[in-house]
């Protein structure tokens, strides 16, 4: 089961997504707002937390998380504050009851992950890309357009067969995923 947290959530923070199963994960852990209570009130505990970034919107949280479950935080890059393990590109993680692949997506910020279960459909991709064609932005430190599209496009060539989409903000889309990825791939080239 995956829930995100932070719905409903009256403050600039990132979505956050319980994945629930064999191993109980926070994927991104948000800010300003109590995500372990939130948390509590649908487990008595978590194995990890996962981090598809280290903007501020989707790590404020990390700390109290942290000390809330005595839980280590994987990620891209363990220079980051916060980040006690590394994934790398193409490493496998389990979240919930799947193994999900991990994919190395830069362009809104350097140490950016997508997550993709190809078993049952599912993607995580943090703030690469949204719903609706939406796609993160590169006017932050680190942001680089032409990157961000190469990003896009090597996600759109892995995910054949999505069936759920979990962004970093707004919706999750479970209709036809597959269409908000490809015109978000359109969109971010149009930039260029």
């Amino acid at each position: 089961m995956i829930r995100n947290l932070a719905q409903g959530q009256r403050t600039m923070t990132s979505n956050v997504f319980l994945v629930e199963g064999e191993r109980t994960v926070l994927v991104d852990v948000g800010t300003d707002f109590d995500v372990v209570s939130e948390a509590r009130n649908h487990v008595d505990d978590i194995d990890a937390v996962v981090l598809t970034h280290t903007h501020y919107d989707h790590v404020g949280n990390l700390e109290s998380v942290k000390s809330a479950f005595d839980v280590d935080v994987w990620g891209y890059d363990t220079d980051q504050a916060g980040v006690d393990h590394e994934i790398t590109d193409g490493e496998t993680v389990q979240l919930g009851d799947h193994e999900y692949l991990a994919v190395h997506t830069p362009g809104h910020k350097d140490d950016h992950l997508c997550f993709y279960a190809a078993d049952s459909g599912v993607l995580f991709a943090g703030d690469l890309i949204f719903a609706n064609g939406g796609f993160g932005r590169t006017d932050l430190a680190e942001g680089d357009r032409a990157t961000l599209v190469s990003s896009i496009q090597q996600l759109l060539d892995l995910v054949d067969g999505v069936t759920e989409l979990h962004c970093g903000h707004g919706p999750s889309v479970t209709t036809n995923p597959q269409h908000d990825i490809e015109i978000a791939a359109q969109a971010a080239q149009m930039g260029l």
